[in-house]
């Protein structure tokens, strides 16, 4: 099974996410998006199986301090375009269990499930 985290290195959610697949043995590759980006497809693909509400953080600083314009009259196309320019805005973290199962946030009750379906 290839697992990858996707996310932010100092996210709070993120190194609770990573102690738990560390604690359970379970090996992953890390990716950070706030260095190394977000490729516009997995991105695409993400919001196809989740929805792009689903992936958008809303909640977080980076979203709440956009100019209300911004903020109005979202669709998939622009919500792509706004976690593209500003990964910090896709909610974290994003793990990629392989065959296109995705689990966005963390979620002890839902990482123990994924990783015992394998």
């Amino acid at each position: 099974m290839t697992v990858t985290l996707y996310g932010i290195k100092n996210c709070d959610t993120m190194k609770k996410a990573r102690a738990w697949l560390d604690q359970n043995g379970v090996a992953y590759a890390f990716h950070d998006y706030k260095t190394a980006g977000i490729e516009p497809a997995r991105l695409k693909t993400w919001c196809d199986t989740l929805g792009w509400e689903t992936l958008l953080n809303r909640s977080g600083t980076t979203f709440r301090k956009l100019p209300d314009a911004d903020k109005q009259g979202l669709d998939e196309a622009r919500a792509i375009a706004l976690m593209r320019e500003q990964p910090s805005m896709i909610r974290r973290p994003v793990l990629d269990m392989g065959g296109g199962r995705l689990l966005v946030g963390f979620k002890p009750d839902l990482y123990r499930d994924e990783v015992r379906r394998g």
